[in-house]
């Protein structure tokens, strides 16, 4: 970790130099004073050869011009180099105000000056109307930096050139330290990330549930391709939905988290005991909340035990009834307008409202395990962990008891902790049998 600092550093520094002479070349010309430079392109962008540097790697897997090579660099100096911009900071001394051709933002609370859309126009266009036609056409919404979250619009401000021009606090920690910043939680972002250090293979299913799960995982590695390579965007929208139902202990969190991990994005659990809300409004502003901070971050959210948030709407017989409809039909919009992969889990199917069940690309179904899957996981579980006594037999105990994943692993637990006040690490039938009961006796059945 500490090279790729002293890389993007390095990297870094020479982006700043190049910058500053494109400003300073900028200001000359538009202020007619002499100089060597006919133009703001004449000065060649550096040649970053460093690799293991995000922001190398960012550039070069883009393709970035001139000009969205400055642009990014401008959203990152107020937090790498600030007084690189203090140039802007002049005052038209005819007017005795703020050059408005600058843009930028000055804030009372904070020293210096914050770029807008509208300072990187000046630096590449002057006040060349052609080129900010261009200009202006080139960084509209679909454009890579705002489509993956690496730009973010300040809503407080005005829209178009006079957007404050913000990168996001994920980018910012990958292009400086070279890991991504991502959200605690928080009563803004009532979700948290969620991981798992098992891997795809150890993810034990029905045959059809590990299919559907791989055409979720390849519509997440393709789905760039697909709409943007292959210009079908304007048919096909980015979001993914998907329903995972089935009994508790299934696999549905982990088939989520396991899903992230495949290809390369975080999972985050969302809490709704901190989004629903007795209040009216508030489960609609908590919602919005949430789908903003997310919005084009390639991440999933993953609202496991949604029963409460999505179940069927009710006939409105008064207010309340009609603000809780009002909340699922927010919700609806919400998630067909979100451009990840957003997942919901439920133990119980025919509680989803129609509406949802149209709007899902894929529902998937987690049954218990049959006696395959079972004999796999506790081999999984046991066999490849532990010293087991002769008498163990792992087909017949698959055969004999009814368990889901979840409830192996309950039992895993219990044996492994007989184990260690024994201080041995030998796993003994009459630990797994009492385990086994523990577990039945949770579900009111007996051995």
């Amino acid at each position: 970790m500490e090279v790729v600092a002293q890389n993007t550093a390095k990297v870094l520094e020479e982006e700043i130099r190049w910058f500053e002479k494109v400003v300073d070349t900028r200001l000359t010309l538009y202020f007619k004073n002499e100089g060597n430079h006919a133009s703001v392109f004449e000065h060649t962008p550096p040649e970053l050869g460093i690799e293991g540097c995000p922001y190398v790697g960012f550039i070069d897997n883009e393709t970035l011009d001139f000009a969205e090579r400055l642009v990014l660099i401008l959203a990152l100096l107020p937090h790498i180099k600030p007084q690189s911009l203090d140039v802007f900071l002049i005052r038209n001394q005819n007017l005795n105000s703020d050059f408005s051709e600058f843009g930028g933002v000055r804030e009372t609370t904070k020293a210096g000056f914050f770029p807008t859309m509208e300072t990187a126009c000046f630096i590449l266009c002057g006040d060349d109307l052609d080129k900010r036609f261009v200009f202006m056409k080139q960084f509209h919404s679909n454009h890579v930096f705002f489509r993956k979250g690496i730009l973010t619009r300040d809503t407080e401000q005005e829209t178009g050139l006079h957007n404050r021009l913000l990168i996001s606090n994920e980018y910012l920690g990958l292009f400086t330290t070279g890991k991504r910043y991502l959200p605690e939680y928080s009563a803004r972002f009532p979700a948290k990330k969620i991981t798992t250090e098992l891997e795809w293979e150890s993810l034990i299913v029905d045959d059809h549930v590990m299919e559907d799960l791989k055409e979720i995982k390849e519509w997440l590695i393709h789905s760039e391709t697909i709409l943007d390579h292959w210009h079908l965007r304007k048919n096909l929208k980015s979001g993914f939905r998907a329903l995972f139902y089935g009994p508790p202990g299934t696999g549905k969190t982990l088939a989520a988290t396991l899903l992230g991990k495949e290809t390369g994005r975080p999972v985050f659990r969302v809490d709704l005991s901190q989004v629903v809300s007795k209040y009216i409004g508030e489960t609609e502003k908590n919602l919005g909340q949430l789908f903003d901070e997310a919005e084009n971050k390639e991440w999933i959210l993953f609202f496991d035990e949604a029963d409460a948030l999505f179940g069927k709407r009710t006939q409105t017989k008064g207010a309340n009834d009609r603000y809780a409809n009002q909340e699922i039909a927010y919700l609806l919009q919400r998630i067909e307008d979100f451009s990840g992969l957003v997942i919901l889990a439920t133990n119980i199917h025919t509680n989803i409202d129609e509406a949802f069940s149209r709007r899902f690309q894929s529902m998937i179904y987690f049954p218990k395990p049959g006696v395959e899957q079972r004999t796999l996981l506790w081999k999984s579980l046991f066999t490849d962990t532990f010293d087991m006594e002769e008498n163990i037999d792992i087909e017949a105990l698959s055969e004999k008891y009814e368990l889901s994943g979840g409830e192996m692993i309950n039992v895993l637990r219990y044996c492994a902790l007989e184990a260690a006040k024994r201080n041995e690490k030998i796993l003994k039938l009459t630990d797994i049998v009492t385990g086994i009961r523990r577990e039945y006796r949770k579900s009111n059945k007996t051995l």
